[in-house]
This record gives C-alpha cells, structure tokens and sequence, in this order.
C-alpha cells in the first residue's frame, strides 16, 4: 500500500521497513499494521487537534502534568504556541501512560517506541495469529463473561494505584488475545487524585464493562466494585492485590443512595446504547 504522510519519517529512519495494511481509522488516531526488524508491529499515527472529533478534552486534561514552566503558561494563555504545546501534550500522555501501566504489570500492548509523533507497539492477535478481536464483537459464554469481568476489573484496580483512570473505557476500548483481554487507547487517562471527575469516570468505566459482560452473566449487574474500589483508594487501603467483593455499602446518612443508583444506571443503559449503536453501523 502507499506509505502513509505520517509514517514515512519512520521509514527514512529506519524504524520500520513496510506499512502492510490499515487496521484501525479512529477519532483520535490511524493505527497500521507495519513491519519491522522482522516483526510485525502496529503504529498509531495520531491526528492534528483540527482533525479530531473528541470533545470535553479540557475535563480529562485537568490535573494532567506537563513538561515544562513555559508550556504550562502559554497552554493555561492559549496562546499560538501554548495550542501546539497542549497538542503535544495530548499525544504524549497515551505514550507515558503506556509505560507506566505496563511497568504496573498491567495487560496493555508492549510499546516499542515513540517516533516524530507516532507510537510503535505491539500488535495484539488472537490465537490465529489475526488481529484480535474487540470484547464488544464477540459472543460469550457466562463463564467467560465472569473471568474477564475479573480480569478486568483487577486492571482498573492496577490502574488506580498507579493514579489512573482510563478515562473512556468500554468493550470497544478491550481486545481478546489468547490468554484474556488486553486494554487500548489511552489518550483520555486522567490523573485519580488531580481530576476533580475521577470517581465518576472510574465508575463509569467499571459500569461500562459490567453493563456489557452483564449480558450474559447478570448476577455482575448486582456487583458495586467500582465504588468500592474507589472508597479503598480515597481511605489509601487499595493495593494492587487487593481483593475485592463487589460489595458496597454506601453512608446513607451523607449520600443521596438513589442519585448514586440512578447514576450507575445511566451509565449502564449509555453503554448499551453505545453498543447497539456500533452494532447497528457495522450491519450498515
């Protein structure tokens, strides 16, 4: 295929010798599958701000580090050139948070490298050695349904302790490789502790995973492991191996009980809506 603009400075350089194919076209990045060294890699070319179609980005972005005094200013100015800083800012917290969540011993794909803007990493496949498939386009049986909610959610947990949150996180933001889900697509993470949005975004992610696996194991829509992860983590009790039951037992006497209901409602019948959505545009 023809070399695409972005990935052309990669093969000047070396990095890679071939761009096979694409794999994915998102709005937040182009991501193909490429050769290199002899092993075939994927790289996730990321947009240009005026090309990208993801909004409330000053929400996530908030208790977000960046490098540098000058570039804080002219980002917090909005200046020329505080725009270009916060763009790459953007690019560089998937790229950070990567590492970071894979050094955690997180299940996320190998990065191999940060190159002119472009991220080389591994690429997921599922047992064929095919591209792995997304959670959100695969049948289950209740038993796998169970596992990977467990899986996934000891994920959030090794997340929260490193300080993240996803973010966006949901069966579409999942792959399936032989040995269980792997997590993608971490442009929208945000700080736990600097983000005044972290509790709702964490369960809305947990609540995300469970409305969809809830699909064919349903006792998991009776699970509160999203809250209870998150009052472990303000009380500094969660570690990474801690065990959690999925109950919650909110105070009534501070908490309005049925706001917290209703809202963890909503978030599971977005999901579903989501869902069917990306279901219904595939068909098409």
């Amino acid at each position: 295929m023809k070399t695409p603009q972005g990935l052309q400075a990669l093969i000047d350089d070396g990095v890679i010798d071939e761009v096979l194919r694409p794999l994915k076209n998102g709005k937040e990045a182009a991501v193909y599958v490429v050769r290199s060294g002899g092993e075939i890699r994927c790289a996730k070319v990321y947009k240009d701000m005026a090309q990208r179609s993801f909004q409330q980005r000053v929400q996530y972005q908030e208790g977000r580090k960046v490098r540098g005094s000058r570039e804080a200013r002219a980002i917090g100015k909005a200046s020329k050139y505080g725009r270009k800083q916060q763009e790459v800012a953007w690019k560089n917290t998937e790229v950070d948070a990567l590492y970071q969540l894979r050094a955690a011993g997180m299940r996320v794909p190998e990065p191999y490298g940060y190159f002119h803007g472009v991220l080389v990493m591994e690429l997921v496949t599922d047992a064929e050695g095919y591209a792995a498939p997304r959670l959100g386009e695969i049948e289950l049986s209740a038993e796998q349904a169970r596992e990977y909610h467990r899986v996934l959610v000891r994920q959030a947990v090794l997340m929260l302790c490193s300080g993240l949150i996803h973010g966006d996180l949901s069966a579409y933001n999942v792959l399936v490789g032989p040995d269980g889900p792997i997590v993608i697509d971490f442009p929208q993470v945000v700080s736990a502790g600097g983000n005044n949005a972290a509790r709702t975004m964490l369960l809305r992610d947990v609540n995300n995973l469970t409305a969809h696996l809830g699909r064919w194991a349903p006792e998991l829509l009776d699970t509160w492991y999203g809250e209870e992860m998150w009052a472990l983590f303000q009380a500094g009790e969660l570690q990474p191996d801690t065990e959690l039951t999925g109950e919650f037992e909110p105070d009534e006497t501070e908490v309005d009980l049925d706001s917290i209901r209703q809202s963890i409602n909503d978030a599971r019948e977005e999901a579903l809506i989501r869902q069917q959505g990306r279901e219904a545009a595939a068909e098409e």
